[in-house]
């Protein structure tokens, strides 16, 4: 299987596990990858220019590395067949980059907020923080995935009915909104850079499609048209108005498919 994933998809994978294996063998040498490499705030003394781009090969942990890669397994392949390897590998980085700048202004906004309190607790704060992880550029293949294969039913950990794609992004959607706006006590995941990574692919994927970008050009699920959709399954389907031809007054006659 491995063999014949395609090439950008099996060198994520190839690169994103030596990068965890290296943090481990550096430690032994006291150096810390997590912090040369991690996404620091801009102002910080440990930020360098690399990190929007490196921070996204590097995990926590294990189970932060397989659910990230599997992700990347499950989606990626399809997509890359749909795009080109190039293509691919663009977006890849483009969303992680995205994340990373979304991420940088929510830090920035919380260190605002602190330095309203106390003007050196936001300067720890601002050389404290620091995030790592793909799944910024994950969130953003998810979201195109869900764009080009909307009617794609998947099956989720501990949900025991498929659901489809476009249904599967909105709720993951709503969750990162939700745990970023109202987080729990301890919760030291990046919400909003998830969300991020989705923003930049929903805007990489308008502007490509504008542009006539080979692979982007095949039929697609929207949001507006998601919503009208769900709109005319509650409330029934509006019909246009018509006009009497014995008559000049406009009758207004929207039928409603449904009980009332």
């Amino acid at each position: 299987m491995f063999r014949n994933l395609p090439q950008v998809t099996k060198n994520l994978l190839i690169i994103n596990l030596i990068f965890f294996l290296a943090k481990y063998a550096f430690q032994r040498y006291d150096i810390d990858l997590t912090n040369l490499l991690g996404l620091h705030y801009f102002t910080a003394a440990d930020f360098f220019p690399w990190q929007p781009l490196t921070y996204m090969f590097m995990h926590a942990d294990f189970g932060h590395l397989f659910f990230n890669m599997f992700a990347v397994l499950m989606f990626g392949p399809a997509l890359e067949e749909q795009w080109g390897a190039r293509r691919f590998l663009i977006y890849y980085l483009l969303t992680g980059l995205g994340a990373a700048i979304v991420q940088q202004a929510t830090w920035a906004l919380a260190i605002h907020n602190i330095g309203q309190v106390s003007a050196a607790h936001a300067m720890y704060y601002a050389n404290q923080v620091v995030t790592i992880g793909a799944s910024g550029a994950v969130f953003g293949i998810l979201l195109a995935f869900a764009w080009f294969f909307p009617e794609v039913r998947m099956f989720i950990l501990f949900i025991p009915i498929p659901i489809r794609a476009r249904t599967l992004v909105i709720i993951y959607a709503l969750i990162e909104l939700f745990s970023g706006v109202a987080p729990i006590p301890g919760d030291k995941v990046a919400h909003f850079a998830h969300l991020g990574g989705m923003l930049f692919g929903w805007i990489i994927i308008l502007l490509w499609r504008r542009l006539n970008v080979p692979g982007f050009d095949a039929p697609s699920w929207g949001i507006g048209r998601w919503i009208k959709e769900k709109w005319e399954a509650v409330f029934g389907k509006r019909h246009p108005r018509i006009k009497r031809d014995d008559d000049s007054k406009d009758y207004s006659d929207y039928h409603y498919h449904g009980s009332i």
